[in-house]
């Protein structure tokens, strides 16, 4: 571990909140919304939605918002997108996108449709009042591992698919917060079995991280590789907000550990990771008031300056 490696742990507050990836977020009261538009033509899934600040012309800095769920289920309208909304009471845009499944098309499909809908966002700035300059991704478990990927990735060529759409336009994002994201699929069941926290059977080929690189991970380390955010780390990648539960018993929280000691070997301010403790795989810790107020004070520094 670095030696100023600094892990901010915030006290447990239960609240209630809506279950992750069941209830549909409370979007009917949002009136400057625009729903289900198509970001590329590739697939039906390559859809996004719109919300924006009910007052102002903006320009807005915007939350990309990708959706968890093992890489083969969830959706940009789901319950995973309630904190987001926040901050449309701050000034924020909010952005929520689907994405090619697992089921449909193995990685990198997902990290593509990521960047293809960062750069419509950039291309579509004047016309939905966004501030291009601006972008922070957001998002949890599998939504978390995209938003990283999406933030270590500005540059990478083969991470990009430019017939999506938009190729004229950067894909990079200036903030990201990653809620208890996988990285390192390889390394997940042996830290389960250190920890005994969870069940190590990510290496099996039916896990979500073996359907989502279309073969089993451990006959694959050159691909799991190529999936890791921890690959890509550059000294111009932007700021990261990690937090993570220490009893998440689906993603490991030395995953979020060891990640956020890589960013921080680029740089101390590039990371700031938080651990919740005796929370879990998401849960109402994360949406609490007091933890909200921190994610926003993080977007804030980086996208309101």
């Amino acid at each position: 571990m670095l030696p100023l490696m600094l892990i901010f742990v915030l006290p447990a507050i239960k609240v209630n909140s809506q279950p992750r990836g069941m209830s549909k977020a409370p979007t009917e009261s949002i009136t400057r919304k625009w729903l289900d538009i198509a970001y590329a033509s590739l697939s039906p899934a390559q859809k996004l939605d719109i919300y924006l600040p009910e007052q102002g012309e903006g320009p807005f800095p915007v939350i990309l918002s990708i959706h968890g769920g093992a890489f083969r289920g969830g959706d940009k309208s789901d319950g995973q997108l309630t904190p987001m909304l926040e901050g449309l009471k701050r000034g924020y845009a909010v952005v929520s996108i689907n994405y090619r499944m697992s089921g449909e098309a193995i990685f990198p499909a997902a990290v593509h449709d990521v960047k293809a809908a960062i750069r419509w966002i950039r291309a579509h700035a004047g016309e939905y009042h966004f501030d291009k300059d601006k972008i922070a991704a957001w998002g949890g478990s599998a939504g978390g591992h995209l938003c990283a990927m999406a933030g270590v990735s500005g540059e990478v060529t083969e991470l990009e698919d430019l017939s999506l759409g938009n190729p004229e336009q950067s894909s990079r994002v200036q903030a990201v917060v990653d809620w208890f994201g996988p990285t390192q699929f390889l390394l997940m069941d042996e830290q389960f079995k250190a920890s005994g926290k969870g069940n190590p059977d990510h290496n099996e080929s039916g896990s979500p991280e073996s359907l989502y690189l279309g073969q089993k991970i451990t006959e694959v380390p050159a691909r799991v590789a190529a999936s890791s955010p921890e690959t890509y780390i550059t000294a111009d990648d932007p700021p990261f907000l990690i937090q993570h539960g220490t009893d998440d018993q689906l993603v490991p929280v030395e995953q979020s550990i060891r990640f956020a000691e890589k960013v921080q070997t680029i740089g101390q301010d590039k990371c700031t990771l938080i651990l919740l403790p005796g929370a879990k795989h998401g849960g109402p810790e994360f949406s609490t008031p007091e933890n909200l107020n921190v994610v926003f004070d993080f977007l804030n520094r980086h996208l309101k300056r």
